[in-house]
């Protein structure tokens, strides 16, 4: 221990604010840990006098550490809070449901259906609860509940996916964290405890290999060297000493040696801490609401003094590049801190991912064409009904007809809404819903966990990818990839037997015994893994080349433990060489060495030969074989290790171990291995893939530039004969600053579309590249950049780039966090896959979309034409709910379950700019809609004469289903089945079958469509009203027993039945003909109608209400069997509602019964029945209902103007 002096003690009075008991307070200690080297122990020894002052302020010792009593402990956690960085509150379900449902398309639907639910419950004023009305209403609200339905679906999908990616997310966080535990030294006693229970003033033992979980100060150390690249991405180890740079940060690893520290920060205001929170993970969410508020308020300042104020832009410039790197002062400052936050706080809200950013625009479009196609509609439907009405016919507007005109204008109206809704494409949300988590989760099996969903989408897209290279690009592990031995250059591992034994022997024992005892090589952790490498990196190399040369240095060193050592010469960077001596049995030494080449070849005057002899070494050999052994392997990124050794006779008495110099001279050289960190063999093939999908991958790495240069040529990323830049971090930050040193954006510009390696680059210089590269203008679209980052330096610049890519194994928490997707396995190749993967969704979405679009084109014009021909669709609510919601649904499902192809690499990415629907796609879309719609209209128009069955034109709204009817939609569902199979293809392949059996979901569900759609075409249990519909009443559809049931019945018995049963109808039909009744006098005020009234009553009236009451009972008997249809409803309300009716004509109608069957042989002037067909004869067009008041006598036209009405609405 350095000065072990109690001195510190008086010097507490000095200190004015003190915390409690303690004479030192958090912002003290914090600020404190923001210095390094030796401006740190100039800190300590002004403000604590040495280390032990400190120790005697926290009441700690520095041998016993803290006395471990609760009371104690829980103290500490109060005033210097607690080892562990709050967790960003995960969003309730409620708040992912509310993000979900913020998405234009869906917004657009939500309207569609309200309104659509709305009109459905409307009741025409004059008619409250008529029958006909009720009809409507029922089959009114499907469209809008189903809209509805299809928009919780996808809420609660997206919501749910959002919701499970952070549960496993935490899920794997906690595992981690609850494992972790540390080694600290309480009450005199060194005990484990888990990492969140460390407090300021523990004294904690450190070790190589560990991961310090806390700041702190050094307190005594061994040889101590930390890698503190997490945090300042300096890859080389910092040397820890009491003289020089004590200071210990968190989240940094330790090396080599060991040592002790006094615990100074902890959380979040360690340094890893405060990283955290600024990358927005520890803020108190209870200043969020006021934060916001400053923002917006900020926003506003930004705006007016962007111009004038240069300062507070250079200082958000300044933090967006060193997020990491806490020296910075305006950290302890409020308003540093507050700015850094406010940056942060913006930073999660990316630009919308591109995908989202089309399809937005999309709906936006398809929302406008709809309202426009449903304006049109209305419009025409409404002037050509006034004209018709009030021009043609030159009819008056009649007071008590206004609710009349009023229910038509509704109905036009409602058909407007159909028209709408029939446009909007309720699929696609859950289309891309269902995708992206289809994608999200057989992306697990490629090693890709990904944390937001939108960003496997967007990795389709990337037109860049920077990564790092150890680890990524290269596995991390130092390996020998060449070797000179006995005089012969081996290109790869050498076989064992090709070399002589003496020289091997001699070359094991040496890798043994001269490599750090704590090195050593274990067995993989995973079936399957590389064995995993414990210490030194060069060491492990070493040794890992011993284990290929089928060797055991386990055995050797069993044999030679670590205490047998005689003497062990470190390696340091003065020596620039390791050597060990060992005491032979017949008391000689022999010393083994190990060391940069160019320096220990030169300590050489001996080299092993073929046959193992050793042959003298001259200067001119040893220029020879730098030249044709050692500067080659340089080249290609190797570094050179010279192995050697020397023995030390007996005769030559005990050498002067002190003196170095001679005792590391007339070395025999072994052997030279080339080392390097090899590139995964998968990395090249997928970089190539990359390039070929129109993707440049960049280098950023800390690793000299050699080294960098020879593995980006290995990777493929240079290839010979290109004139791209390899930069070092220096030369970047000089190319792109100005004079004043401020980083512009046209230099910026100037360097980045040619560089390809940017090696001894810290953390800043990729955030600044990444954030250049985004914001640049040059290129024809923005680019979209991908990153792959492991350490707590790399935050800023994940959480800049489009899309952010952790190491699962390597990477630290911060960089987690900070990141989209974590890359499991640690290796590039995954993200090739993941680039796959969001193409295929961008693929998937595109597919849906010429499918949906088809559809929605075919259905808006069928229904637009229809309502301006025929005054209704001929396609139904209900069946457009099939086809929307449920095939739409199945298709989505089918076509988002594509797997992807190796294919979708062979193409450029799409980009920005590009529209979703490319002209591939449109032309498909027009093709397919303008072949669809000429057999549609064929069917609609002349289908009746091409299949000899009767015309479904011009039915009352809600009439039974005709063959017509069916047929159109029979054919227009299959077409939509058929096109789903052309819709696998979208850029112009002929053969839509290729991999159509890879698609298992696919095939099943098109087949399952079909069936359900065979199925429901043909409803068993209705084939009786399909005939009916189609053919008219016919004799043979009354069976015998019925009849002689109505022969056979009293027409009491049957009034107290129909009383019994259907009551409420009777008394609803009742009360309409009170209603009716006001209307008919008002009609009859004309003298022309009372003149065609008076015509009227004739005979065929006569038999007209015979069968017209035989059609009530036969409905009414239909009601006896609990079957309400709508035919009989609407036959019922026909019979109570004819103009002519009287309540006492109905009496003597009944045995008229073998008549009215006379009659049925023959149904041509019948004007009211359940069939549309006879209808149809009837009335040509509901348009004509007024003007054919005069004409009522004519068989064309039924027995009244308000059935007419009746019927249209």
């Amino acid at each position: 221990m350095a000065n072990n002096s109690y001195s510190g003690v008086k010097n507490s009075t000095m200190e004015a604010n003190h915390n409690g008991e303690f004479n030192c307070t958090l912002k003290d200690l914090r600020s404190l840990m923001e210095l390094r080297g030796t401006e740190g122990i100039t800190r300590i020894e002004e403000s604590y006098r040495d280390i032990q002052g400190l120790c005697n302020r926290l009441k700690t010792s520095p041998v016993d550490g803290l006395s471990g009593q609760p009371a104690d402990i829980e103290k500490r956690k109060t005033v210097f809070g607690q080892n562990l960085i709050p967790p960003k509150k995960p969003k309730t379900f409620l708040q992912l449901v509310w993000e979900a449902l913020q998405d234009v398309t869906l917004i657009i639907l939500e309207v569609a259906a309200v309104i659509s639910l709305g009109l459905s419950f409307y009741h025409p004023p004059d008619a409250a609860g008529g029958v006909e009305d009720e009809n409507e209403s029922e089959a009114g609200w499907i469209e809008g509940a189903a809209i509805l339905l299809s928009v919780i679906c996808v809420v609660l999908v997206t919501a749910f996916n959002d919701w499970s990616k952070e549960k496993q997310f935490r899920g794997l966080q906690n595992r981690i964290e609850q494992e972790q535990k540390f080694t600290v030294v309480r009450g005199g006693q060194v005990i484990q405890i888990p990492v969140a229970e460390i407090v300021v003033g523990d004294v904690a033992q450190i070790k190589y290999g560990d991961l310090l979980p806390a700041d702190g100060i050094l307190l005594q150390g061994n040889d101590l060297k930390i890698d503190e690249s997490s945090l300042t991405g300096e890859s080389d180890h910092v040397k820890k000493t009491l003289e020089k740079d004590p200071m210990l940060l968190s989240g940094t690893h330790v090396m080599e040696g060991s040592g002790k520290m006094l615990v100074t920060a902890v959380g979040v205001n360690s340094q890893t801490g405060i990283i955290f929170t600024l990358l927005g993970s520890g803020e108190d969410d209870d200043d969020d609401e006021e934060e916001k508020k400053k923002e917006k308020e900020e926003k506003k300042k930004q705006r007016k003094n962007k111009k004038q104020d240069g300062s507070v832009e250079n200082r958000k410039k300044a933090k967006a590049q060193d997020g990491a790197a806490m020296e910075m002062q305006p950290l302890n400052s409020d308003e540093g801190a507050e700015a850094e936050e406010k940056k942060k706080a913006n930073l999660p809200k990316k630009e919308k991912s591109v995908l989202q950013g089309k399809l937005t625009k999309l709906a936006v479009q398809i929302g406008k064409a709809g309202l426009v196609a449903s304006a049109i509609t209305v419009i025409i439907l409404v002037v050509r009904f006034v004209i018709d009405t009030f021009w043609v016919q030159n009819l008056p507007w009649i007071k008590e007809c206004t609710p009349v005109y009023i229910q038509f204008f509704v109905k036009f109206f409602i058909i407007g809404v159909t028209v709408l809704v029939v446009a909007v494409p309720e699929g696609l949300p859950l289309a891309v819903t269902i995708s992206l988590a289809y994608s999200v989760k057989k992306m697990m099996n490629d090693n890709n966990l990904v944390r937001h969903l939108d960003a496997c989408e967007t990795m389709g897209n990337a037109t860049a990818i920077c990564s790092d290279k150890t680890g990524t690009l290269t596995m991390n592990r130092m390996t020998v990839v060449q070797a000179y031995i006995g005089e012969k250059h081996y290109k790869k591992v050498p076989e064992p037997e090709s070399i002589p034994s003496s020289s091997l022997d001699m070359l094991i024992l040496g890798i043994a015994v001269n490599c750090a005892y704590t090195t050593k090589i274990m067995p993989p952790e995973k079936e399957g893994g590389l064995p995993s490498q414990v210490g030194n990196k060069t060491e492990c190399a070493l040794l890992g080349f011993a284990i290929d040369l089928k060797r055991d240095y386990q055995a050797i060193r069993n044999e030679v433990p670590e205490e047998k050592l005689y003497k062990v010469y470190t390696f340091n960077s003065v020596r620039k060489s390791m050597s060990t001596v060992l005491k032979m049995a017949d008391g000689s030494y022999r010393m083994f060495s190990k060391g940069a080449s160019e320096i220990l070849l030169k300590k050489c005057c001996k080299i092993l030969i073929a046959n193992g002899e050793p042959k003298v070494f001259r200067p001119r050999d040893r220029d020879d074989m730098v030249k044709k052994v050692i500067e080659p392997m340089a080249s290609e990124g190797l570094r050179t290790i010279c192995l050697a050794y020397r023995d030390f006779p007996v005769s030559d008495g005990e050498p002067d171990w002190d003196n170095e110099n001679d005792i590391l001279t007339g070395l025999t050289c072994i052997c030279v291995v080339g080392i390097e960190d090899p590139v995964r063999p998968e990395v090249p093939d997928a970089i190539s893939k990359c390039q070929h999908a129109g993707i440049t991958v960049r280098m950023v790495t800390g690793d000299n530039i050699n080294t960098a240069r020879a593995i980006a040529t290995k990777c493929g990323i240079l290839q010979p004969g290109d004139d791209f830049l390899c930069l070092e971090g220096k030369e970047f930050n000089r190319r792109i600053r100005n004079e004043k040193g401020e980083i512009e954006q046209e230099r910026i510009d100037k360097i980045w579309p040619k560089l390809r390696v940017l090696a001894r680059s810290s953390p800043t210089d990729k955030h600044t590249l990444v954030k250049g590269i985004i914001d640049s203008t040059v290129a024809e679209q923005r680019q979209v950049v991908a990153v792959t980052g492991d350490g707590t330096n790399d935050g800023p610049a994940l959480k800049k780039a489009d899309v952010g890519f952790a190491m699962g194994i390597a990477g630290t928490d911060v960089a987690k966090e900070a990141s989209d997707i974590i890359l499991t396995d640690d290796n590039f190749s995954s993200i090739v896959k993941a680039v796959m993967w969001g193409r295929n969704v961008y693929d998937s979405i595109s597919k849906f979309l010429q499918f949906q679009l088809t559809v929605n084109v075919v259905a808006v014009i069928v229904a637009f034409t229809g309502a301006c021909i025929t005054q209704d669709s001929p396609l139904k609510a209900v069946q457009m709910l099939w086809v929307n919601l449920i095939m739409d649904t199945f298709a989505s499902l089918a076509l988002a379950t594509e797997p992807p192809t190796e294919s979708l690499l062979l193409r450029k990415p799409y980009g920005r700019n590009k529209p979703l629907i490319s002209r591939t796609m449109m032309k498909n879309i027009l093709g397919h809609g303008v072949y669809q719609l000429i057999i549609i209209f064929t069917l609609l128009f002349a289908g009746e004469r091409l299949f000899d069955i009767d015309n479904g034109r011009n039915a009352p709204l809600h009439a039974p289903p005709s063959e017509h009817y069916t047929i159109v939609f029979n054919t227009f569902v299959l077409m939509q089945l058929f096109n789903e199979i052309n819709a696998r293809k979208i850029h112009g392949e002929r053969n839509v079958f290729e991999g159509i059996f890879n698609n298992l979901i696919f095939c099943s569900i098109v087949f399952g469509t079909f069936v359900i759609q065979v199925i429901s075409s043909i409803p068993t249990s209705r084939l009786k009203f399909l005939k009916t519909a189609g053919h008219g009443t016919q004799k043979e559809e009354i069976p015998d027993e019925e009849l002689e049931e109505l022969e056979d019945m009293d027409e009491i018995d049957h009034a107290e039945r129909e009383l019994r049963r259907g009551q409420i109808l009777w008394f609803r039909g009742l009360n309409r003909i009170q209603t009716q009744m006001d209307v008919v006098s008002a009609f009859q005020s004309g003298t022309s109608f009372q003149g065609a009234l008076r015509r009227q009553a004739s005979n065929s009236s006569q038999q007209q209400h015979d069968i017209r009451v035989v059609k009530a009972f036969r409905s009414s008997i239909s009601l006896y069997e609990g079957l309400e249809k709508p035919e009989s409803r609407s036959s019922i309300h026909n019979f109570m509602t004819h103009p002519e009716f009287r309540i006492e004509d109905s009496e003597p109608q009944i045995p008229l019964i073998d008549d009215t069957d006379a009659e049925d042989d023959a149904p041509t002037n019948t004007p009211v029945s359940p069939s549309p067909n006879q209808n149809n004869n009837a009335v040509e067009s509901s348009n004509h209902l007024l003007p054919e008041c005069p004409k009522s006598g004519t068989p064309s036209a039924p027995g009244s103007p308000l059935h007419s009405l009746e019927t249209s609405l």
